[in-house]
């Protein structure tokens, strides 16, 4: 009996650390929340996850929050001029069956008057609060790393 609960306990495993990164909302799913690490004295830090939204009705993204800041900002990079600009917007919507992937050059979620640092090194995780209009509110880890996961590119911001 007891190897037969190792077994179970050893296939099991795999699927608990698939889905650490992995949050629920309604019908929305937000995968592998993400941060790369920054210099100490950077004046702000970005946030990077995909959100999935499997219903038939679209959702809208209205706010963010953390703890570790006093102010939170959903961004966006656009091209004006044949330069790319980081602007803020309102909110974001995440149309019913699709996805929006919060990413480098692309929508993003900016933490700005940074209050505790010591969570914004490689491996730490801090907590971002999504508001959502449809499917209320959800807490997710943010990991920070010291590179972007693969296929993504990395930009630094200035504010």
């Amino acid at each position: 009996m007891l190897n037969k609960l190792i077994v179970l306990a050893a296939l099991l495993l795999p699927a608990c650390f698939a889905n650490a990164n992995e949050y629920k909302a309604a019908e929305l799913e937000i995968a592998h929340p993400w941060s790369q690490e920054l210099p100490p004295n950077a004046p702000t830090v970005a946030a990077y996850f995909v959100i999935h939204n499997s219903g038939k009705t679209a959702d809208r993204l209205l706010s963010v929050d953390s703890t570790i800041a006093g102010i939170a900002q959903l961004h966006e990079h656009v091209k004006q001029n044949d330069l790319m600009k980081m602007q803020e917007v309102p909110s974001v919507e995440i149309p019913a069956g699709g996805e929006v992937t919060f990413a480098p050059m692309a929508y993003h979620v900016m933490l700005l008057e940074l209050k505790d640092r010591s969570l914004l090194s490689d491996g730490k995780r801090f907590p971002l609060t999504m508001h959502f209009e449809k499917s209320g509110d959800v807490t997710v880890e943010v990991t920070v790393q010291k590179k972007a996961p693969d296929g993504m590119q990395t930009h630094a911001h200035a504010q």
